[in-house]
């Protein structure tokens, strides 16, 4: 089952306050940055885990910025989760060691694949109803299709949409609409990353989303900013 997990690394980032629907986990292993979380000012850091929808905003202007942005409704978003204690928003890391400590990284050792590697050791084996999987790969070889509706998977698998969706969710954590949207953006961000030379208009057609206003809605909600900042501010380190 695929986790939307993104991974970028973005230069001399000054960022205006926004908030999204990601977890997000910032990293720097070269000089340490400044940020603002929910007001509070964080001078001289090296790195935060913050929840979904909380206000934030970040100055690296002498160094790069490892990014990840994490589904909050996947198996990796509930395991974050479990990190913050019942009053917090955000977990600030003032060392290197701190980072290393928490994901049981070997010291001196940020480098951003290491992360998701060690977020991913961490999730429990799961075996996913052969009805569930067949929705999943559907979804993953016709995101790009306008005319999927909750009926087209009912007819696939043979359940109501009621009940579909309530399998779905039980075993992924996600709503089918959220999975189908998330696996969308996964696309748009793939190609708008890889291939820098496509217009945003023709990936927003050709990921299943009606029109460019219509991605640069969902890619704000779900990481605070446009296709086009994204595009020219960042380079992808990885995506899952």
């Amino acid at each position: 089952m695929n986790q939307f997990i993104l991974g970028l690394q973005a230069r001399n980032l000054t960022v205006e306050i926004h908030h999204h629907s990601a977890y997000q986990i910032v990293l720097s292993n070269d000089s340490p940055f400044t940020t603002t979380i929910n007001g509070t000012l964080y001078e001289s850091i090296y790195g935060f885990l913050i929840k979904p929808h909380v206000k934030h905003f970040c100055i690296a202007e002498n160094g790069t910025l490892n990014v990840l942005n994490i589904e909050p409704y996947s198996t990796v978003g509930l395991e974050l989760s479990g990190h913050f204690k019942s009053d917090e928003n955000c977990i600030v890391f003032y060392a290197p060691s701190e980072t290393n400590a928490l994901f049981n990284i070997p010291e001196n050792n940020l480098e951003i694949n290491s992360v998701i590697k060690a977020i991913l050791s961490r999730l429990p084996a799961v075996r996913y109803d052969e009805r569930v999987t067949k929705m999943v790969d559907y979804i993953r070889e016709n995101y790009f299709r306008s005319d999927i509706t909750p009926q087209t998977f009912a007819d696939m698998v043979f359940l109501s949409p009621s009940r579909l969706a309530s399998l779905f969710k039980q075993q992924t954590g996600s709503s089918l609409s959220k999975y189908l949207l998330w696996t969308r953006l996964r696309q748009a961000i793939y190609i708008t990353l890889s291939d820098k030379e496509r217009s945003l208009t023709d990936i927003a057609y050709d990921t299943g989303f009606y029109d460019l206003p219509q991605l640069n809605k969902y890619m704000y909600e779900m990481f605070g900013m446009p296709p086009k900042a994204l595009k020219f501010s960042s380079d992808l380190i990885q995506i899952y």
